[in-house]
């Protein structure tokens, strides 16, 4: 299966998810920085092209990508979803995953 499918079974089972059932938020949020950490270019490529709903739920794991990935590319992709949907309120969260990489 590959990435681009890979995250949509994750987001639909995410949407099925109960906003209380922690564990399997935690899940679904480590299956999903899993599967975006796996490859940065093909990452970068679903997120110029997907959703502005799929952007909102990935965000809660821009954080953890990025400290996999250790990427600057992949920042300058969030910062290009934060101009191109900018009513998300993303900046906070792409701040603190820009934290997460090395210098």
């Amino acid at each position: 299966m590959n990435i681009f499918n890979q995250i949509k079974e994750n987001l639909e089972e995410r949407r099925k998810i109960n906003e209380e059932d922690d564990f399997g938020l935690e899940k679904s949020w480590a299956n999903l920085t899993n599967i975006l950490s796996k490859s940065e270019d093909e990452t970068i490529n679903y997120l110029k092209n997907c959703s502005k709903e799929d952007v909102l739920l990935i965000s809660s794991v821009f954080d953890d990508v990025s400290e996999k990935l250790q990427s600057r590319k992949f920042i300058s992709c969030l910062r290009e979803l934060d101009k191109k949907y900018p009513d998300l309120k993303l900046t906070f969260f792409i701040d603190d995953a820009e934290s997460y990489i090395e210098n």
